[in-house]
């Protein structure tokens, strides 16, 4: 039997967060809204990830909602560390980016949201809460999101 938390039918989001010329993405399935007016989002970073040290650096961000078609792309941005390994490297291997805004983002996204970080909250354990607002969004598509009980299947 799965956890409580493993049940959910959630969509699954990656981050991507920029250094100078760089990107980085991970993967984020616990992604909360928090407000609507002004519009805010909760995202868990953990301390010693390459995307919290690009946050303390720079704090615009790319929240992305993945698609089905992005389901390849998971293991690498999710299970390997951007400090030992070159995501953008791989994904430009791939041909999986492209632009939007500037930004370097995943080719077949159903969604990008710019974000901006607010605030973050140290809540104990090895994450810390990004409170972030967004300052623009764009639509892609509303089929075949991505979701967390697709990963497990």
């Amino acid at each position: 039997m799965r956890r409580p938390w493993n049940i959910v039918e959630s969509q699954v989001y990656s981050l991507a967060t920029y250094f100078e010329d760089r990107v980085n993405m991970n993967i984020c399935t616990y992604v909360t809204v928090v407000s609507k007016n002004p519009r805010l989002y909760a995202i868990a970073i953990e301390y010693h990830s390459q995307t919290y040290s690009n946050l303390l650096n720079r704090s615009r961000a790319i929240l992305q909602v993945l698609s089905d078609q992005n389901i390849s792309m998971v293991a690498k941005l999710g299970k390997k560390s951007g400090k030992r390994f070159d995501k953008q490297k791989y994904l430009e291997r791939n041909e999986a980016l492209c632009t939007w805004k500037n930004f370097k983002v995943l080719q077949n996204a159903n969604a990008y949201l710019e974000l901006s970080v607010l605030e973050r909250l140290n809540i104990g354990g090895d994450h810390e809460l990004f409170i972030f607002e967004i300052i623009s969004s764009k639509t892609n598509s509303e089929k075949n999101i991505l979701t967390f009980q697709e990963l497990i299947r």
